[in-house]
């Protein structure tokens, strides 16, 4: 009995002074960490959903605080928060227009497939059997691995097979550009309307042959465009937000329903009707500046 005491005894006295020696270690091997840095994780999102680029939101908490990520690197925490954050920096609160995803392709059931695609329901996945089972090969191949992405339900399958965004639950995490392996889905100024839903960067026919809605590069809208905003580049028209002003003219003039939002035929006919009108009057009093001048 005597022994078993003993045994308790030195057990106790090693365990104390093992643990008097740790908390001597911790003290002194102990690693100062900023205060601020709790103080910046509580205004992150607290997803961890890696949009930011680091490993978790406290990850982004520590790039932020070292000066290697703005304050603003947590596009879900919002402009509220990315104020706040900028208050413990001591920097000045970051301005500009909220920003929000969106999927350069309206393609889906439009879209002519090559054969059916029996397999993993996943995007990656599926373009490593014959590089995808769609003609285009920059078209979205619709099995949703943006939308599992998405840690905000932003993200879905549309009615046509093609992704599609929700504005108002994006957060500009861009989690789903980063699992997208056709890269189509890019950031736009939330309160831009009219889009260009096309990324084939093919030659005119070649493009027209793969899908219903494809871009094929024509050109009509840039030249119908009267601020400038919209340009063919890469054989793909391409929209300069600071420039667009959101008149959709070049939607109405777009023979392949590529830029959103679709004009409908009635719309088309009536801006066709429009214009002729126009060119009559411009006619007509050129003609009649012609027989002024003859006299």
């Amino acid at each position: 009995m005597g022994n078993v005491i003993a045994a308790v005894v030195v057990l106790g006295v090693l365990g104390a002074v093992f643990g008097f020696v740790l908390a001597v270690a911790s003290k002194i091997f102990e690693v100062k960490k900023d205060p601020r840095e709790e103080e910046i994780l509580s205004h992150l999102a607290g997803a961890n959903c890696g949009g930011c680029g680091y490993p978790g939101c406290s990850g982004c908490a520590a790039a932020i605080l070292a000066g290697e990520a703005p304050v603003n690197a947590c596009a879900p925490a919002g402009a509220e928060n990315h104020a706040a954050i900028a208050a413990i920096m001591g920097e000045a609160a970051p301005s500009g227009e909220r920003k929000v995803a969106f999927v350069r392709c309206n393609g889906g059931t439009n879209a002519v497939k090559r054969y059916e695609y029996i397999g993993v329901k996943d995007c990656l996945s599926a373009t490593k059997v014959a590089a995808g089972p769609l003609e285009c090969q920059f078209g979205c191949l619709g099995f949703g691995s943006c939308v599992a992405a998405c840690q905000f339900g932003a993200m879905s399958i549309g009615p046509n097979g093609a992704a599609v965004v929700d504005p108002d639950k994006c957060t500009d995490c861009m989690a789903c550009a980063k699992a997208c392996p056709r890269h189509l889905i890019t950031e736009v100024p939330v309160s831009k309307k009219v889009h260009v839903a096309c990324a084939n960067q093919d030659k005119g026919k070649a493009a027209m042959s793969v899908c219903s809605h494809s871009c094929i590069g024509c050109g009509l809208c840039q030249k119908e465009c009267k601020k400038d905003a919209i340009h063919v580049v890469n054989g793909v028209a391409v929209i300069d937000y600071d420039k667009c002003v959101g008149c959709k003219l070049c939607t109405k003039v777009c023979p392949r329903d590529a830029i959103l939002p679709i004009a409908t035929a009635e719309e088309k006919e009536k801006y066709k009707a429009i214009k002729k009108a126009q060119a009559e009057k411009a006619a007509a009093a050129k003609a009649a500046e012609t027989a002024g001048a003859a006299q």
